[in-house]
């Protein structure tokens, strides 16, 4: 195509005025920073929702079995058994999940209380996120000792820093919650609530707000108690895949099985708010990069109507020898193009690096006044080739349009 090769030899040819050549090479390199941007904020958005991920599997299960409708799974325990007999799942765990009021003195919280068997804390690896005392959660049996029958707890690490405590055994908490039976003395609000006290056997830290603001992690039996469930009754049902099997085909054969009164929710599902917010939190991102390069798109236009005015002359020469006004203003369309697609990729080879590089070596580092601030040591990211196809879009989009403008601005000389 004649008004390519035209627009390729203005794109390289050395200009009369020294301002061309710079306003060419600034909107290359605008361009090519907004689109590097792009990539690389994008990855790391992936690299952190990787980290999320990771770290909500050590205490969310592979699978949770919720109700459709209510709160309660009547008889959770028989279906755990039931459930952990199927191949492929390694352990079925009831669990009770409700709001109660933590109290150590004058200090107080509302906190989500996790009830869970022994056997669910387990599973759940807590002692790989126990940062203070213990993984402990059962009641203590000990003959003889001023512990034995109280029940041990678990404290994330906002409970634990707002009501001033540690993983101690000296350490006592009240808990509260509303009673769901029964009648109410309004002379005496006390009496609408049920308290248990618990020992503090631990601190937790998962690294999701979800867990480490207000979570406390207590025995299933006590949470039963407390909340005046009848035996049996629990508000979900943890599941635990043996590592071997694939988790499709276990959810496919939950589903099948319980039906449609019942729910099983991977662990995305289970904190589908906190994914959804990364992911709303990536692509405003995203549009806010989009913004700034349209805004740099600008300059290619200054560059293309100065150049217009530079090669009048040739303009003219190539009217004598009988090139149309469509050519003519497609030979502009073709340099903003140009100009868009070389900072495009420029981009995409620098952004891709930076990441690449990233991943590998661990070039920008997390840095925190102690040493166990941070689980990671370096940001995390990942590369993901959708977001490179959505960013060469953006970037073809912004060409059409760039050269859409200039064609525009040449068409009333031409």
């Amino acid at each position: 195509m004649l008004s390519l090769r035209v627009a390729l030899r203005y794109l390289f040819s050395k200009k009369s005025h020294n301002a061309v050549n710079l306003l060419s090479i600034v909107s290359v390199v605008g361009v090519a920073i907004a689109t590097a941007a792009m990539v690389v904020v994008l990855s790391v958005f992936n690299g952190f929702s990787d980290l999320a991920k990771s770290k909500l599997s050590m205490i969310d299960p592979d699978f949770m079995v919720a109700p459709a409708a209510g709160k309660v799974i009547a008889d959770a325990d028989s279906l755990s058994r039931m459930l952990t007999g199927l191949s492929g799942v390694r352990l079925a765990s009831p669990i009770v999940r409700e709001q109660a009021l933590a109290v150590k003195s004058d200090a107080q919280m509302p906190v989500t209380m996790l009830g869970m068997s022994s056997l669910g804390a387990d599973a759940t690896y807590l002692d790989a996120i126990t940062i203070d005392g213990q993984a402990l959660v059962e009641t203590v049996d000990i003959p003889g000792s001023p512990l034995d029958g109280f029940p041990t707890m678990m404290l994330s690490i906002g409970v634990a820093n707002e009501i001033g405590l540690r993983g101690d055994v000296e350490n006592f908490v009240k808990i509260y919650v509303p009673k769901r039976r029964g009648r109410i003395n309004t002379a005496n609000p006390a009496t609408a609530f049920r308290a248990d006290t618990l020992i503090v056997a631990g601190v937790f830290r998962v690294d999701q707000a979800e867990y480490d603001a207000d979570m406390v992690i207590v025995p299933l039996e006590t949470a039963r108690r407390l909340l005046d469930y009848r035996h049996g009754e629990a508000t979900g049902i943890q599941i635990f895949l043996d590592g071997k099997v694939a988790g499709r085909k276990v959810a496919s054969q939950l589903r099948s099985m319980l039906g449609d009164d019942l729910l099983i929710l991977d662990r995305e599902e289970q904190q589908q708010k906190s994914f959804n917010m990364i992911s709303v939190e990536k692509w405003v991102t995203l549009l806010m990069l989009v913004f700034i390069l349209i805004i740099t798109s600008f300059n290619i236009i200054s560059a293309i109507y100065i150049l217009r005015v530079e090669k009048q002359g040739n303009m003219n020469v190539l009217r004598a020898m009988g090139a149309t006004p469509g050519m003519i203003r497609s030979i502009f369309a073709w340099q903003g193009r140009l100009i868009t697609t070389a900072g495009g990729l420029i981009g995409l080879i620098l952004g891709s690096g930076l990441v690449l590089a990233q991943q590998q070596f661990g070039l920008i580092r997390l840095h925190g006044g102690h040493p166990d601030a941070f689980t990671v040591e370096s940001y995390p990211v990942r590369l993901e080739p959708g977001d490179l196809l959505i960013i060469m879009a953006i970037i073809v989009v912004t060409a059409i349009l760039t050269s859409f403008i200039a064609t525009f601005s040449t068409k009333k000389d031409n």
